[in-house]
């Protein structure tokens, strides 16, 4: 096999598994819940929460987009959680 098709099977190999990971997750803010203290206080984020966050982050348009969860999901206190656990907030 050439080094340029090597290269690209592995690409593909890479991105379907992305998409096979990103497919397997369920979204359910409940998930989320680990995270309530550090969104409704200052305290900092437990590496649980980091966890699920970074697990639920394919779900943060589909929240963002519900008006039930956008204000909890959009606030200041989210925006820092979601900052901490090095997770981008989605331009949905």
């Amino acid at each position: 096999m050439k080094k340029g098709s090597a290269f690209v099977a592995t690409f593909l190999v890479l991105f379907l598994s992305e998409l096979l990971v990103t497919e397997a997750v369920t979204c359910s803010v409940t998930e989320l819940s680990s995270c309530a203290g550090a969104i409704t206080s200052s305290q900092p984020p437990s590496s649980v929460c980091c966890a699920k966050l970074r697990e639920q982050k394919p779900c943060l348009c589909g929240y963002l987009q519900n008006p039930n969860l956008r204000p909890y999901v959009n606030s200041p206190n989210a925006r820092r959680v979601a900052s901490t656990c090095g997770v981008r907030t989605p331009s949905c």
